[in-house]
């Protein structure tokens, strides 16, 4: 088998651990003679499942008993209408660091009133805005971020200002690459599919009293967070086996890396590596204000189309996947999360340093 290093923005390379782990019970999960995908969700084997996630999640972020942790579908596109759909009633603050809270924007018009509170499209959202608690509107119901862009390679490394407000956060290309005090927000929604486990699941980490504050004209109960809550993340049939995979994600994150501090030091070095030679490169650099910088989502460019290509197809063929800019941005883009090992990144360098020399 040959094993390439995956630097996809999502779905993303995960922990050979885990999957090895995975493929081990693939046929006879925990001793119950069948697979986690064919188990029923109401049966005892998948509940034990359940909970036991849930109480390794608690673990490894210290989650208080005063948040719910829920489990549901539909990924982050889902939850910028859900939120607005659940939570505002008088308005919402919302900064604009890029695609994701573009959309969130227009999700949340559609159900409610919007104040943009911040935006850093003027400079192709290569920072993040810094307001202070007279930008928000002083009627709204919560502030609602990005924390992290992976798009453009920003990442909030203070939280807004929300004196008398909820803060509501998509952390869905960050969330467990650091450690994570749960108490400075209200709710947090992460898709699973960077640094949590496969496509299909987002995790949702929800302050209980933030709910006595819903809205009382949600169109349907598998739009209520309280329906999550009331069934246990279990009023359908939820996306179990992605449930089960995270559970694995999040013990090799406790066992094997040795919790979210440790996860943190192995990513300060990744991204170091790359940083440092972006920073000392004649060729290739990139354009995100220093102190904004993304952990996790690292984008560069040469300033020349035609040789981002030539870069781009080249990586590929050294087996270098997904190094393909976004889109709307271009260039190149390196996503390094948690399961991208250091010696990944290196390798990476060490290639760029070759092409450099061969184009100098």
């Amino acid at each position: 088998m040959s094993k390439v290093y995956n630097f996809s923005a999502g779905p993303a390379c995960m922990p050979e651990w885990v999957l090895k782990t995975a493929a081990d019970e693939m046929l006879d999960a925990r001793g119950s003679g069948m697979s986690v995908m064919e188990m029923s969700h109401r049966s005892k084997a998948f509940e034990s499942i359940l909970q036991e996630t849930k109480d390794t999640i608690r673990r490894l972020a210290s989650i208080p008993e005063d948040y719910e942790i829920l489990f549901l579908q539909g990924g982050g596109n889902l939850q910028f209408s859900m939120v607005p759909m659940n939570f505002n009633k008088n308005g919402a603050d919302i900064i604009n660091t890029g695609q994701w809270t573009k959309k969130a924007i227009a999700e949340a018009k559609k159900l409610g009133r919007v104040h943009l509170a911040g935006d850093s499209s003027d400079k192709t959202f290569t920072y993040i805005p810094k307001i202070t608690q007279e930008d928000l509107d002083p009627d709204t119901d919560y502030v609602y971020i990005c924390e992290n862009n992976t798009i453009y390679g920003t990442k909030y490394k203070n939280l807004p200002p929300h004196e008398g407000k909820r803060l509501i956060a998509d952390l869905s290309s960050c969330i467990f690459t650091e450690p994570l005090d749960v108490t400075q927000y209200d709710m947090i929604f992460a898709g699973a599919q960077k640094n949590l486990g496969p496509a299909g699941v987002t995790l949702v980490i929800i302050k209980k009293d933030l709910l006595d504050e819903q809205r009382d004209d949600i169109p349907s109960a598998m739009l209520d967070y309280k329906t999550y809550v009331d069934h246990d993340s279990m009023y359908n049939t939820p996306p179990t086996y992605g449930i089960y995979m995270v559970g694995l994600v999040c013990k090799w994150l406790e066992e094997q890396i040795g919790g979210l501090e440790n996860m943190e030091k192995i990513n300060q070095e990744k991204a170091g590596l790359l940083y440092d030679y972006l920073d000392n490169s004649k060729m290739f650099s990139n354009p995100v204000a220093v102190e904004d910088r993304s952990l996790v989502n690292i984008p560069f460019v040469t300033g020349d189309p035609e040789l981002d290509k030539e870069f781009i197809a080249k990586a590929k063929e050294a087996g270098f996947e997904n190094l393909k800019g976004h889109r709307t941005v271009g260039g190149m883009r390196a996503s390094i999360y948690n399961a991208m090992p250091v010696e990944g990144v290196k390798a990476l360098v060490d290639f760029m340093k070759a092409f450099e020399e061969e184009h100098a």
